[in-house]
Formats: C-alpha cells, structure tokens, sequence
C-alpha cells in the first residue's frame, strides 16, 4: 500500500516522524567493502555534519539518529512554532545559507518569502537537502554519475508517546541489534552514543564504562548538564529550551540500555528492573510488548506508528487501511488514552 508523501507527513497529526533511507550501490554508504577493500567509514561524519548544519537552518530538530553502513535513520521533531516567528529577513537568510542563488534575484523575492518558510518546515526538503549532498559528495569521490539512493526516503508518523520512545529506542539501539556493538554505550555514529559522550565530558569521566556508572552521579547533576545542541533535550534541564522530551535523560538512557541488553542477548523480557517500571506503566507497555515493539518497528508498523485508535483515525483521514492496527491492539495495554 502506497501513500503520498503529503498524506504521510501531516503536522496536523504530529510533528514527529522516523525517516530512513537506503543506497542502492554494492559498495558500502560509509561501511568497510570486502570486495574492494575500501573503508567509507569517514562517510558517516559527512552525514552527521549535514544532519548537524541543516538543524541550525530549518524548523526541524532531531530526536535520535543512527549511520548504519549502507542506511541511516532519523527521528525528527518539525517545531512549526520557530518559523512563526522568523522575520522575512531571517527567511531569507536561512534560503541563502542552503540556495544562495535564489536570493540573488530581487525581483520576485517578496513573492517567494513565504514559499521558503513553508519549506523550511518541510521534512521533504530537509531530506532532499541531506540526501542531494550527500550523494553528490560521494559521486565525487567515486570519481562516477547516476542514482545513490535506493529512492525517495521511507516515513513513519509517530503518533504518541510510546511510539516516540519506541522508535527512539530503535533507531539508537540499530548497531546493537546489526551485532555491530554490544552496549548503546559503544555504538559510534548514534544519538545515544552522543547524549553518552556529552555527559561523560561533562562529568568528566574519560570513557564511561556503562550507563550504570553514569547513573552513579546524583540526579541534580543531570538537571544542571548542557545537551548536544542539535538534538531535541530530555526534561529537568535547567536552561530554558523551545521543546523538550518529556523524560527525564538518564531514565531513557537506562531505558536503552535495559532494551538492548534483552535484544542483544535474545532473552524474553520479563522481570523489568524496578525503576524503568513506571516509564513502560506510562507508556502503557508491558515489558514484553514493549521489546517486540522496538524489535519489530519497522516490520510491524508502515506508514505510521501508535496506539490501535491513533492508527485507525489516521488511516481514515486518508482513507486507507493502516498496516499495524491488529499489532498495536495487541502490544499497547487496554488502559491506552489517545
């Protein structure tokens, strides 16, 4: 089932949204080529670099990522509020830094202002301007022509709390489930592994072992530590930001931690550790609906992901039947309030 891109992404709905796209070359994206014996690794920080230049010029946010070897994923948060109050020379600046030549025209720049400050909100053009580079860049270096990307990019609408949190969780925890790395704490070129070193700076702890020696620090410290500034924070922090995470940070990051230790080890989730109990209560989850959501996010879910009466008034504004209804009527609890 194909839906247009406009009926996928609806603000309407909700400003967040995990995206992911695919290369379509045999050579790895930014991954190690057996063939050929080529590293791209350093591809990945080309991604990272552009994901962290495009936040400082659209309305978008990102909430999690993570650079796989031949895939990325993100999870995006559109703050429609910001661009409200763009002056029209702040629209205009923010167009140049990305197209400078459409601003060298003065003629029809009045015209155009508002065209640009809808774009800016618009997560097709945050993507295309992600992807065209980065493509470009690389066919530079390839030293060759023609298509980079397997195609337009994928979308899920993330249509509450728990799917938030969950798609989170999966997009940071990709390394540990590819059994790239063991622990989120390891896992270079995710958002968790950047929210970890941010911390770990800050405390001054050189190489933190686990997130449970992170925990170790009192929780005051946490409301008073500054977050990467390109990623959407988590709650009690003290400086004063536009939008948070309603979560406090080091309740997600053992929240991530507890999930990629079960998925990592291929355990049933059962006995859940008693201080994550009440986030997955919150969240209406039981522990071991919660892992099969987060395992099977992308497989059970299509277009949009949350509870069964979510998915089914956002499929009847479309007017399409949503794949993961029976799915979430099965993992969300009885008790779920839309």
């Amino acid at each position: 089932m194909t839906l247009a891109r406009s009926e996928q992404i609806d603000l309407n709905a909700t400003p967040y949204y995990h995206v992911m796209n695919r290369c379509v070359r045999r050579s790895f994206l930014c991954g190690f080529d057996e063939l050929t014996q080529k590293d791209y690794s350093h591809r990945k920080a080309w991604i990272i670099n552009r994901l962290k230049y495009l936040t400082d010029i659209f309305a978008i946010k990102i909430c999690a990522y993570a650079i796989m070897s031949n895939h990325y994923h993100v999870v995006l948060y559109v703050e429609e509020t910001q661009a409200q109050a763009w002056s029209e020379a702040e629209i205009i600046r923010r167009w140049a830094s990305i197209f400078p030549k459409d601003t060298e025209e003065n003629k029809h720049l009045k015209q155009k202002i508002q065209l640009w400050k809808e774009r800016l909100t618009s997560i097709s053009w945050f993507m295309r301007c992600l992807n065209e580079k980065i493509a470009r860049n690389v066919n530079k270096e390839d030293d060759t022509a023609g298509r980079f990307w397997e195609g337009r990019f994928k979308s899920q609408a993330l249509l509450d709390e728990g799917a938030l949190l969950s798609a989170m969780v999966y997009v940071d925890l990709n390394p540990v489930r590819a059994g790239i790395t063991k622990t989120p704490e390891e896992s270079e070129f995710t958002s968790i592994y950047e929210r970890i070193q941010h911390i770990a700076k800050q405390l001054k702890i050189n190489k933190p072992k686990s997130i449970k020696q992170l925990k170790r620090e009192k929780a005051d410290i946490y409301n008073n530590l500054v977050q990467p500034k390109f990623l959407v924070p988590f709650a009690n922090i003290s400086k004063h930001h536009s939008h948070v995470i309603d979560f406090r940070l080091i309740d997600y990051l053992e929240l991530v931690d507890y999930t990629g230790r079960v998925i990592r080890d291929d355990k049933k989730a059962g006995s859940i550790p008693e201080h994550l109990a009440p986030i997955l209560s919150r969240l209406q989850f039981e522990p071991m609906n919660w892992i099969s959501l987060v395992k099977n996010l992308a497989k059970s879910f299509s277009h949009a992901v949350g509870s069964e009466i979510l998915l089914l008034n956002f499929g009847k504004e479309r007017r399409k039947a949503l794949k993961g209804i029976t799915q979430a009527k099965k993992l969300y609890s009885s008790t779920h309030v839309a």
